[in-house]
């Protein structure tokens, strides 16, 4: 599948199949989360990938009750592990590196016929406690991962007119 074809039929889906994901399929989405850009090159991020049943069910708990968690074959819980690097514009890397790193995984899974949520909606600490997450590392999102049983349509998009300026700020 073409990039841009995976950016166009990309869906949050919430609905999976009981189906479970084959091990090659998984390990290409997860190597495009490697090949992704990070500031300075650092990969300063672990992906802890939960396909164990009871795991995702308290993972979906600490995910404010969010049910989709726990019926999705596997969950990828982006995690930063240097998160005090800061760039030199003042932003810090990893909120900006494990989404970039998420998203590349969330358009391979596309591409591979695989359907695929962002998570931001959890209890950070929960998430920690379930998994063993030591206090320093930072929990950014978790991509969740199946072969869809939905196929939603697309959301509205604003045209690029009233997003897009050139050379300076404009209204």
């Amino acid at each position: 599948m073409e990039i841009t074809e995976a950016i166009r039929s990309r869906r949050s889906i919430r609905k999976y199949q009981d189906r479970p994901i084959e091990e090659e399929k998984l390990l290409r989405v997860l190597d495009t989360g490697r090949m992704a850009p990070s500031a300075r090159n650092l990969q300063d991020w672990k992906f802890i990938v939960v396909r164990d049943q009871d795991k995702r069910k308290m993972l979906s708990e600490a995910a404010n009750g969010q049910p989709y968690v726990e019926k999705t074959s596997a969950v990828i819980v982006g995690c930063a592990t240097e998160p005090e690097n800061i760039m030199p514009c003042g932003q810090y890397c990893y909120p900006i590196d494990l989404a970039i790193a998420l998203d590349h995984m969330s358009l391979a899974a596309t591409a591979e016929g695989l359907g695929s949520c962002w998570i931001g909606a959890f209890q950070e600490d929960k998430v920690k406690e379930i998994l063993d997450i030591p206090e320093k590392i930072r929990v950014v999102a978790m991509l969740i991962l199946g072969y869809p049983a939905e196929s939603p349509a697309a959301r509205p998009r604003r045209k690029l007119d009233e997003i897009v300026v050139y050379d300076k700020w404009a209204n």
